[in-house]
């Protein structure tokens, strides 16, 4: 099936489920790309994505979650209305798939209200340490918490500890991300600078 024949297809469903419909078609960066296109021509759609995605269930709400994140990556004003929403969810998540875009999500949004900014800190720490954790979870984890730290310096010496206990059981990529924020904490906590 070609390209111009999916469109065809996605065009053509009727259903009062028309998102579900099209992230169940099928698992490819094709299928997310143009149900990102659809959701571009049609905003008032996102709604609709949030909605799969927050029901949290397999495979539907991992693939709206990848979506969401093609999509934001476009149009970031899209999850605005719902970064605290998103917070609220973050530990009740099961599939890795939904803690990385979500986490992915707000480490490129502004930061949600106060309360939910420290919910979303103590999340990050938590999934940061964790060895059950997904290395990608892990790693957007860090550089949430480095970009607040911008602007709560206090953070900064809990953040360097929290990789430096976890770098020497990391995977390469890890360590080399790890490695490169330690290098910027340690540098800004010696000199004082806050960004």
């Amino acid at each position: 099936m070609n390209h111009s024949n999916d469109m065809n297809m996605h065009k053509n469903m009727t259903s009062s489920n028309i998102l579900e419909d099209l992230l169940l078609f099928e698992m490819s960066r094709r299928n997310a790309d143009l149900v990102v296109d659809l959701i571009t021509q049609k905003p008032e759609l996102f709604e609709e994505l949030f909605s799969i995605f927050t029901k949290n269930a397999e495979p539907a709400s991992r693939r709206a979650a990848w979506v969401m994140d093609l999509v934001t990556e476009k149009h970031p004003d899209l999850i605005m209305p719902y970064l605290n929403k998103l917070v609220d969810l973050l530990d009740t998540f099961r599939h890795d798939g939904l803690k990385r875009h979500s986490i992915r999500i707000l480490s490129r949004s502004p930061f949600p209200s106060d309360t939910h900014l420290g919910l979303l800190i103590s999340i990050c720490f938590k999934w940061l340490l964790s060895p059950d954790e997904a290395v990608a979870v892990k790693m957007f984890c860090m550089e949430m918490l480095y970009r607040v730290s911008r602007i709560e310096p206090d953070l900064k010496k809990e953040l360097a500890d929290s990789i430096e206990l976890r770098i020497a059981e990391g995977s390469p990529g890890f360590k080399n991300r790890g490695n490169k924020v330690l290098v910027k904490l340690h540098s800004e906590i010696e000199n004082g600078i806050i960004p």
